[in-house]
């Protein structure tokens, strides 16, 4: 499998950056070509690539203006439409997390809880990436594909694109908590967008210090997937509410799922002060003289 196409000292940035978006694009278009990929496989890559879309959207939006602002909305909604699906199998992670670690869920619980959980992934599946779904992503996908063609990065510097990645870097450092212990679940799933964000920056720049790089984008990946996994208990919490699916089970599902909660944010945390360590500046000033090293 051909590498993926990233920022190199040897590739002008612009030309560079151009080829990431066409690849992200392709990406997205072959899952939509391929009719054996499994609708929950097909629209889990799908997400992915809008992931991806979206922080490099979020990074050249100083330099695109209104393009990359229509793009990112336009991704934000396609995003939209591909949630139905996932949030039920979020709420099946979660349950599958507190089965593994706790025993006060029996596995007949388990199995009826799950059992409710899958009916209504399977129907939100069928609804999610039917042929009308698949034909307004291949529209979008075109029309996104006729803008990148037309983007002028020509004068992009790294410098340039330092300082956007030291931006979003600041913005994930400013909105971590003061007290994680006590974050409420719609800030750190605003917080989860960010990280996302970042990772995906972080990983255009991974060949200046590949060693370095791919240790950095791990542990932004870690980061990710604790406060990824703290949302999932969130949506099966939210699956919980009166004369919702799993009610029934809501006594003893909600005190399973704060304190499994609990420990995502603190390994969260512990993570976070990890990788966020260095000032916005300093981490601005280190890719730099990455680049001119390279």
């Amino acid at each position: 499998m051909a590498e993926k196409p990233t920022v190199r000292p040897d590739v002008a940035v612009g030309e560079a950056l151009g080829a990431v978006a066409r690849d992200i694009l392709s990406e997205a278009q072959a899952v939509l070509d391929d009719k054996e990929r499994p609708d929950a496989v097909a629209v889990h890559d799908l997400r992915k690539a809008m992931k991806r879309w979206r922080a490099l959207l979020r990074l050249l939006e100083p330099f695109l203006g209104d393009d990359a602002r229509r793009l990112r909305a336009e991704a934000r909604d396609l995003a939209r439409e591909l949630s139905g699906a996932r949030d039920a199998q979020s709420a099946i992670e979660a349950l599958n997390g507190l089965a593994e670690n706790n025993v006060a869920l029996s596995p007949r619980t388990t199995a009826s809880i799950r059992g409710r959980l899958d009916a209504i992934r399977l129907s939100a599946e069928a609804a999610t990436i039917n042929e009308d779904v698949r034909a307004r992503l291949r529209t979008a996908l075109e029309g996104a594909g006729a803008t990148v063609a037309a983007w002028n990065l020509e004068k992009l510097t790294f410098a340039d694109l330092a300082r956007e990645l030291a931006r979003t870097y600041q913005r994930l450092r400013e909105d971590s908590p003061k007290n994680w212990s006590k974050a409420e679940p719609d800030a750190l799933h605003d917080l989860r967008s960010i990280v996302v964000a970042h990772r995906y920056q972080m990983e255009l720049v991974e060949p200046l210090w590949p060693k370095f790089g791919k240790l950095w984008v791990a542990e932004a990946q870690r980061l990710r997937d604790r406060l990824g996994a703290f949302q999932d208990l969130s949506v099966l919490k939210g699956f919980t509410v009166p004369h919702a699916v799993l009610a029934p089970w809501r006594s003893r599902l909600t005190p399973l799922i704060l304190a499994r909660q609990a420990k995502h944010a603190k390994a969260a945390q512990r993570i976070a002060e990890r990788l966020l360590a260095e000032r916005p500046k300093a981490f601005r000033r280190r890719l730099e003289a990455l680049w001119k090293r390279g």
